[in-house]
């Protein structure tokens, strides 16, 4: 009888191994989809494809990116929430996906931090402040004094609530005391365009979009919403030095996996991407791509970074009135 609930032990045993994930040095045993949540051709599948193309190379097996484009990238990432946590499917996600969606959204159906677990930090976006030609400003002071000179006068563009082009404008607001009325388009490049045109004297741009109007004199840049300058545009100051101290925004871009992917997965992976971010062959298609290079910390590190910048924008949403608006 022992013998017999011994085989059986063994037996169960057997079955176990057979469904548990395979090892790390197995991985990936199949094709990896990576989730973009964003059309193709934007900064987001850039991004992704560099690092699909660069993750096949090394690991041997193929890597395609999948668009699930609607509803705030929530479609994307419930779609990777509920995959199976193995390593084989992925999400580009950037700031808004982590670290805004929970107070923007009354109803969110994933939570970031329990739901992934954070592989890599991919890249960081500053985004210029753009104003049009003809707004009699020429710097940081003067649109500070024109806006107070005319309360609700002044309107902005965004690509939506909650997005970046639409918080730091919020955040430019609070730290400086001026109004200015939220116009949302659907993307960046209409609504710069709009600038350029006229028809809204100012936004917050990401650099993709913007640099071409700026290369031509279309768009006037007061400030980058970094603390550093940006080497593709090195004229532009940071707002912090030119008239709002301690102005601090930039989107980013991380890649995660879902939350009970085994551990060696997440260190191989997290090792491989951080090899790939090293070279300067990468680094340079992140400059191209509109991105900063950033230096991305531990997964524990990255679990940190997440619950700081979900404190840090939720503060933003709650304060621009927007919290559980969606």
């Amino acid at each position: 009888m022992a013998m017999h609930r011994l085989g059986l032990a063994f037996c169960a045993l057997l079955s176990i191994a057979a469904v548990a994930p395979a090892p790390a040095q197995d991985y990936p045993s199949r094709t990896v989809t990576i989730v973009n949540p964003f059309a193709p051709g934007g900064g987001t599948d850039l991004l992704a494809r560099m690092l699909a193309q660069r993750l096949e190379q090394r690991l041997g097996k193929s890597f395609v990116i999948e668009n699930k484009t609607g509803a705030g990238s929530i479609i994307a990432a419930v779609a990777v929430q509920k995959a199976v946590p193995d390593g084989h499917t992925l999400l580009m996600a950037p700031s808004p996906t982590m670290a805004v969606n929970p107070t923007l959204y009354k109803n969110l159906p994933y939570n970031p931090l329990e739901d992934f677990v954070p592989l890599a930090l991919i890249a960081q976006t500053p985004f210029a402040l753009l104003v049009h030609n003809e707004l009699p400003v020429k710097s940081v002071a003067d649109l500070i004094a024109y806006a107070k000179v005319n309360p609700g006068k002044l309107t902005f563009a965004s690509v939506g609530p909650g997005v970046p082009h639409h918080l730091f404008m919020e955040l430019f607001k609070s730290m400086t005391g001026i109004e200015a009325s939220h116009v949302p388009y659907r993307g960046s490049l209409p609504a710069v365009t709009d600038v350029a045109a006229g028809h809204v004297p100012m936004m917050f741009c990401d650099l993709g979009p913007a640099s071409g109007l700026l290369a031509a004199g279309k768009v006037r840049a007061l400030g980058i919403s970094s603390p550093f300058r940006v080497s593709s545009h090195p004229d532009i100051p940071p707002l912090a030095e030119a008239g709002v101290p301690g102005f601090n925004a930039v989107s980013w871009q991380m890649i995660v996996a879902p939350a009970k992917t085994p551990r060696p997965i997440v260190d191989k992976l997290h090792r491989e991407i951080l090899a790939i971010l090293a070279t300067q062959e990468a680094k340079d298609q992140i400059v191209k791509s509109g991105f900063v290079p950033i230096d991305s910390p531990s997964v524990e590190g990255l679990q940190a970074f997440v619950r700081s910048e979900t404190a840090r924008w939720g503060k933003v949403v709650r304060d621009a009135g927007f919290a559980g608006s969606q």
